[in-house]
């Protein structure tokens, strides 16, 4: 074979190798360009960093105004990091750990919920809140006066205000709803008596008796007070009352205790949780501490 044709033939193999190689590049998909929406000196905010921020079932005026929150926050954020690493000395790798250990405490805590919502029995007996309430007595120690009893404040005008103290003390159901209809069409506000337990204060606020100087002395002294103003006149009638620093009803903490069980329940289910997954993943031996 001549030279020339040698050449020639070598010629062509390149070429060939050229188009090869442009085929391939030709063939591999273009790396997605990333919009960028916000900027601080060189750390750049991508579109695709907002996704999950607005939820499809906000507004867009919503998803607008939550998208440009976080923005800003982002923006506000940066700056003050950015100031910060000018400003003192940062260890970056406490950083790191810290910010290793929040990021692991997020996913934790997801995986905690999720665990405890599967496995929580949220159904309390009165047994157990009885139970609880005795061995814990100590932790329902009132902050404050409460009572049983009927507040009613109604305008001077009101018709038949002569007739409110005789339908508070009747025991006739057929009176006790007269009553209840004469508050829902006259009262400016009223508590009408049940078994409900209800702080004083709260009760007779924006009333003359929220200035009692001696609020214990006067439930001692009064299971019934009528008193006015300028503009209204206001009755009270207490059936029951517990005063500050003794021990408070159970009812009154009922709900109080109900919560706290199932807090106890949570936590108990958390714990749970961390030893089921290290006992597994100890069965399956996937981790092994080495010698220091």
């Amino acid at each position: 074979m001549t030279t020339k044709a040698l050449f020639f033939l070598s010629f062509c193999g390149l070429m060939a190798g050229c188009d090869l190689i442009r085929v391939k590049k030709e063939n591999v998909p273009a790396e997605p360009v990333r919009k960028a929406v916000a900027r601080v000196n060189d750390v750049i905010l991508y579109l695709d960093e907002l996704e999950g921020i607005a939820t499809t079932d906000s507004s867009p005026a919503d998803s607008t105004a939550r998208v440009a929150a976080y923005i800003n926050s982002w923006i506000r954020k940066q700056v003050l990091i950015q100031e910060a690493m000018r400003t003192i000395d940062i260890n970056e790798a406490e950083v790191e750990r810290k910010v290793l250990d929040y990021r692991y405490s997020l996913i934790g805590y997801e995986y905690q919920n999720y665990y405890i919502r599967q496995h929580l029995n949220d159904s309390i007996t009165d047994t157990e809140i009885e139970n609880y309430y005795r061995e814990h007595q100590d932790n329902f120690v009132l902050k404050q006066n409460i009572l049983q009893g009927t507040f009613i404040k109604v305008p001077k005008g009101a018709p038949r205000t002569n007739r409110i103290k005789d339908l508070m003390f009747s025991k006739k159901e057929k009176e006790g709803k007269e009553l209840a209809s004469y508050c829902l069409s006259f009262s400016a506000a009223y508590h009408l008596s049940d078994s409900t337990w209800i702080e004083f204060d709260k009760l007779v606020a924006n009333s003359p008796l929220a200035e009692i100087p001696n609020k214990v002395q006067f439930l001692r002294s009064y299971p019934f007070f009528e008193t006015q103003d300028d503009d209204y006149l206001y009755f009270l009638k207490v059936d029951a009352y517990k005063i500050s620093d003794n021990v408070s009803p159970i009812d009154f903490v009922r709900e109080d205790i109900k919560n706290i069980i199932l807090n106890k329940r949570k936590v108990e289910l958390a714990r749970k949780l961390e030893d089921e997954v290290y006992e597994k993943a100890a069965e399956r031996k996937d981790f092994e501490i080495y010698n220091q």
